[in-house]
């Protein structure tokens, strides 16, 4: 009954937004780009519903843009407009893309035992509020797979750890081409994924730190929190690159604790906030409203 009923708001939320387009741009900075690219949509009869602009600096240098627009027959004018774009594209030096609202990013999501940020996306998406395609859940433990396959979402138990992490990696990567993910979601995945594993989805691996970043990265920092006796604690959503917590942080939150609060205290205040926090991020990017700028983001 929840597939069904999460299949009938997938195919509701596809059908509404049929004739949805998002372009994505980002460009040196000079005058007249905005012009450029609504002039360009008129032609096409694309009305544009939302327009969210940034330059870096407007004095040379970087503009960023996100145009959601509604146009008749969308996907039957694509091709051409795509085509026809690249002239725009050219002119203004654009790194630029155009997604399609009803096409569903598939996702993927990495848990290990902790399943609060997992039960939050499931949640999230059996509610309507998480817009996308779960096609599945990969783990190092069994522990979540009643979870996920009482939701008819298919479940694989990969063991993982450094002495077979190359081994374990290569059965997930058949499986993400098999699925054809878009993005991976690492729901408290507590393994480190190697450089070849990160260039293979660039900017599409997003995870949570349960610290507020740059603050504690890597193990145990609620632990090391506590040491240091801080008043806030936090969580921090980013993209995964090599260099360990470093990646574009996505979002950020905190809460507030003080000097009668343990480590295990901090870590159960502490799983709310991660589980919001990669909510948040996870849907934002599902929306396109992440463009990342060398080791930033711009959040529309």
């Amino acid at each position: 009954m929840v597939t069904n009923f999460v299949q009938e708001q997938l195919h509701h939320f596809q059908e509404k937004n049929r004739n949805t387009g998002r372009l994505i741009i980002k460009c040196p900075d000079q005058p007249g780009i905005v012009a450029a690219v609504s002039s360009f949509l008129k032609q096409f009869d694309a009305n544009i519903v939302e327009l969210s602009q940034y330059s870096m600096n407007p004095n040379g240098g970087t503009f960023f843009t996100r145009i959601e627009f509604e146009c008749i027959h969308l996907k039957d004018k694509a091709p051409q407009m795509e085509q026809a774009f690249m002239e725009i594209a050219d002119e203004f030096a654009m790194e630029w893309k155009f997604n399609y609202v009803s096409d569903l990013k598939r996702t993927a999501i990495f848990v290990s035992q902790e399943p609060h940020c997992l039960l939050e996306l499931l949640w999230e998406w059996q509610s309507g509020e998480l817009m996308t395609d779960i096609a599945l859940v990969i783990s190092n433990h069994e522990d979540a797979r009643e979870i996920v396959e009482s939701m008819q979402i298919p479940f694989y138990h990969i063991p993982a750890n450094k002495e077979i992490r190359k081994e374990a990696e290569e059965k997930q990567l058949r499986l993400l081409k098999e699925y054809q993910i878009d993005v991976i979601v690492l729901a408290r995945y507590m393994q480190i994924l190697t450089p070849s594993f990160v260039a293979a989805h660039p900017n599409k691996i997003i995870n949570i730190h349960h610290s507020f970043l740059p603050a504690f990265i890597g193990a145990r920092p609620y632990e090391r929190a506590y040491d240091r006796g801080v008043k806030l604690i936090g969580a921090t959503s980013h993209y995964v690159t090599n260099d360990l917590d470093e990646g574009p942080i996505i979002e950020q939150d905190i809460g507030r604790v003080d000097h009668r609060d343990s480590a295990d205290d901090m870590k159960k205040a502490g799983r709310a906030i991660e589980r919001t926090v990669l909510a948040r991020a996870v849907k934002w990017h599902l929306e396109d409203r992440v463009l990342v700028h060398q080791n930033k983001t711009v959040v529309f």
